[in-house]
């Protein structure tokens, strides 16, 4: 979909369109799953982060100042929904005890557990780099840090990651 479309969609949803926020919450959904998964790395704590996002969406959109900048917008949302989610697990359930990802989801399941080898301040903006297609300052606004952070966060993450697959050859 164009960048013209999108900004339609968002426009008609800041106006209460429900179709057309329906149609943009389909458009991205695969995109929330992925940064959801990332930082949470359990598939009912992202299916709560992303239902918590959209409704959360829903209700605030009239705050978006910039249009163009939505998807942006609604990603931070969706962070910070699943920091939230994390804290409130913190003090119950230990790191380790999280369930892995469903086996039978749509993307690479090596990668997947190669990204979940590596920290996370180098899985989310790998994540959101690679996965999602998002640019460095974009990234940057996003997770509220410099750009330069973001570019060493993205070069030391895939010096991991080949050295994780290095190390599996051996």
């Amino acid at each position: 979909m164009q960048d013209k479309e999108i900004i339609n969609l968002v426009k008609k949803a800041k106006r209460h369109d429900s179709d057309a926020f329906t149609e943009l919450m389909q458009l991205y959904m695969k995109d929330m799953y992925r940064t959801a998964i990332a930082i949470l790395m359990n598939d009912d704590d992202a299916a709560d982060a992303i239902q918590d996002t959209i409704l959360i969406c829903w209700e605030k959109l009239w705050t978006l100042r910039e249009i163009k900048l939505f998807k942006t917008w609604m990603t931070r949302i969706l962070i910070n929904k699943c920091y939230d989610i994390r804290k409130r697990y913190e003090n119950i359930v230990e790191i380790e005890v999280y369930e892995e990802p469903a086996v039978n989801d749509e993307y690479n399941l090596e990668l997947k557990e190669a990204l979940s080898a590596l920290d996370e301040k180098y899985r989310i903006p790998m994540t959101l780099f690679y996965g999602q297609g998002y640019k460095c300052d974009e990234i940057a606004e996003i997770l509220h840090i410099p750009k330069s952070t973001v570019q060493t966060r993205l070069a030391r993450g895939r010096e991991r990651l080949a050295r994780y697959y290095e190390e599996g050859k051996e």
